[in-house]
């Protein structure tokens, strides 16, 4: 019992050490853009600081709800000392340690012949390789892999779907309480449903397909049901869940699906694969998820039991069906593809045997393998202590000007989302469009309620404001790649709000 304990604490020791090299290095590129100061990513550290101040919200969110993603950040912002971009860069880690938890998982109970933690971790390291290759500010790029250092693009998500494959394969394996997977499968099925209705396509659409054609082909029908039955359930209870959110949920994500559009999004994605490969990075990345699925597709057709078959299965599947059905719904949108990176580690986990070897050779390469993960991630501490805390003058120049007015302006989405996460008071930078109507997604509605505002925050990203008024500002205060244009005591009306 001892010595799986021990094996066990090391599976996590080296998966914290290539959660902190992928961060380590993904953090030193052009990529740190996504990671500490885009518009979108910013959304979970609002709201956590909203809930922190204890603020009656009135929040106007997307399709996506963010609900275990803003209780881990809200939790680490209470118990750490830290600034925003430390809590990011926390964040990440712990997006990456709750990746591994579900691979451990999905590899199944430690048994004779099995080595389930080693499987894990190369499975993290295969992940963590596709993450580094990741290395530019485009949020709409298929660097899929780095979104999940990110806490907005669907982080809880992925893990959950890994989750999910695993209790499944749990379930079919019989090496734990059916019972107990089967209720941990229905409440992740109902709260991941309930946070994001994507969960839907990319785990119970693909899982439920691949049950029903197990339970076709086996004679342990009875195996199939039971999980079939908690993912069905637990989602359509996770949909129900959604209702008294409504008021939160500014776009249902409807309009996102237009099926007659599939030929022009079969191009925008072929253009995003093109550009993938145009890089040798990109091409490293590419084979790399090739080769995770062509080891899925082996293991899938030699699977000597229903677990294994299933989870190699998964693997393959799930990237396939997904691609296809978002150029069928005529989507344009490259997040929605993460499962190429992580449904493809499932077949590195289906069937985790133990590589034989003299064992003084197998304790030189396991001792040679933590030196060196250890050093690897220790080593990378610095570069994301260094990422973190890089000097911004521009934004610190805003933030300055902004707390010391004591006054409230307004900005577009993405010039005004990081200076209003950096103010000393969120509310005195209120979200608008370039006609001044207030612009209420992913933000507190109560913003708006201020009516006026009497300075406008604007930068390269800003649209040619079209005021509701004629004004001319008093002063135009340069902060680098900001410009702060102040109309004194003259306020600008506010106009409705949109989404």
């Amino acid at each position: 019992m001892r010595r799986v304990r021990m094996r066990e604490l090391s599976g996590w020791a080296g998966a914290l050490a290539l959660a902190l090299m992928a961060l380590g290095q993904v953090a030193s590129t052009p990529r740190a853009e996504l990671l500490f100061r885009d518009g979108d990513s910013l959304i979970v550290a609002l709201l956590a600081r909203s809930v922190l101040a204890d603020a009656h919200g009135d929040w106007a969110m997307s399709s996506v709800l963010f609900l275990p993603e803003s209780a881990v950040f809200t939790g680490i912002d209470a118990l750490l000392p830290l600034d925003a971009n430390g809590l990011l860069a926390v964040n990440a880690v712990l997006n990456m340690l709750a990746l591994y938890g579900a691979l451990r998982l999905a590899a199944g109970r430690r048994r004779d012949g099995m080595a389930p933690v080693a499987w894990s971790l190369v499975a993290l390291a295969a992940f963590a390789v596709l993450a580094m290759t990741g290395i530019s500010t485009a949020r709409d790029a298929l660097e899929l892999a780095s979104l999940q250092l990110t806490t907005t693009y669907y982080a809880a998500t992925v893990v959950a779907v890994v989750v999910s494959a695993g209790l499944v394969r749990r379930v079919l394996d019989r090496t734990e309480g059916g019972t107990g997977s089967l209720v941990a499968l229905g409440a992740t099925a109902t709260l991941s449903t309930l946070t994001n209705p994507l969960y839907a396509a990319w785990a119970t659409v693909p899982i439920g397909i691949l049950l029903v054609v197990l339970a076709a082909r086996s004679l342990r029908r009875g195996r199939v049901v039971g999980p079939l039955a908690a993912l069905l359930g637990g989602t359509v209870l996770g949909f129900l869940g959604r209702i008294p959110f409504g008021e939160w949920i500014a776009n249902t994500g409807a309009s996102y699906v237009q099926p007659q559009q599939w030929a022009q999004s079969l191009e925008y994605y072929a253009e995003l694969l093109a550009g993938r490969l145009s890089s040798p990075l990109g091409v490293v990345a590419c084979g790399i998820v090739v080769a995770l699925i062509a080891v899925a597709v082996l293991r899938t057709a030699r699977a000597v039991d229903l677990g294994g078959r299933f989870t190699a299965a998964v693997a393959w599947f799930l990237p396939v069906l997904v691609v296809v059905g978002a150029i069928a719904l005529g989507t344009h949108a490259a997040r929605y593809l993460q499962p190429l990176a992580f449904a493809p580690l499932l077949g590195l986990v289906a069937a985790p045997r133990a590589v034989t070897m003299p064992r003084r050779a197998g304790s030189a390469v396991v001792a040679g393998t933590a030196a060196l993960l250890l050093a690897a991630g220790v080593l990378s501490v610095p570069r994301i202590a260094a990422a973190a805390s890089m000097p911004d003058p521009d934004l610190r120049c805003v933030t300055d000007w902004v707390n010391a007015s004591g006054r409230t302006g307004a900005g577009q989405f993405w010039t005004v989302r990081l200076p209003k996460l950096h103010v000393d008071d969120p509310a005195s930078l209120v979200q608008v469009d370039h006609e001044l109507n207030g612009y209420a997604w992913l933000v507190d509605r109560h913003d708006l309620d201020v009516g006026e505002v009497s300075f406008l925050l604007e930068d390269a990203q800003t649209v040619p404001w079209h005021l509701p008024v004629p004004a001319i500002p008093d002063e135009v205060i340069d902060c680098g790649r900001y410009r702060i244009l102040d109309f004194g005591d003259a306020g600008l009306p506010l106009g409705p709000p949109r989404s």
